[in-house]
């Protein structure tokens, strides 16, 4: 009984698994076709503890477009100060503020535009979210009112937000 209770939830995780895409099964390898990037990382962090990479290659609604690659060695990561970047991280803690980015991404520049949008507030909150995120580095003011995701961010944002989805 046991055995049978054994075998059933273990196909039952196999079935989460290949669902989710996430992970495969615990005692395979990962298929090189699926995990093509974990391959490459692999192969060039093999004689370290690890290492963390993402990557990306976006087309934006705006037309621009990013190609971003990013690894970093896992003691390094371990290593560094990680309540330094807590700004940044805090910055993307706020809905408006993560609303005001993905409308950004999405082409509306202005503030004035971005004002339009009741759930963006008032004019002045609608500021102080602007201010706090171009002083996280998430947003780059163009002047006149205009604001962007700076290039270098972009990838790293959508990283972020896929971690959360």
């Amino acid at each position: 009984m046991a055995d049978d209770l054994h075998e059933r939830l273990s196909a039952l995780e196999r079935v989460v698994a290949d669902l989710v895409g996430r992970t495969e099964r615990a005692d395979t390898e990962p298929s090189a076709e699926t995990f093509w990037a974990l391959h490459g990382l692999r192969d060039r962090v093999a004689e370290t503890t690890g290492a963390v990479l993402y990557t990306g290659a976006v087309d934006l609604p705006t037309g621009e477009h990013y190609d971003w690659q990013y690894a970093r060695l896992l003691d390094d990561l371990l290593d560094a100060d990680w309540p330094e970047h807590a700004p940044a991280l805090a910055a993307l803690g706020h809905p408006v503020r993560l609303r005001l980015l993905r409308k950004i991404l999405g082409g509306t520049r202005g503030a004035a535009e971005l004002g339009e949008d009741p759930e963006l507030g008032t004019t002045g909150q609608l500021y102080h979210h602007l201010r706090q995120l171009v002083a996280a580095g998430w947003l780059r003011s163009l002047g006149r009112g205009q604001y962007t995701v700076p290039g270098d961010r972009v990838v790293p944002l959508l990283v972020i937000i896929t971690a959360t989805i």
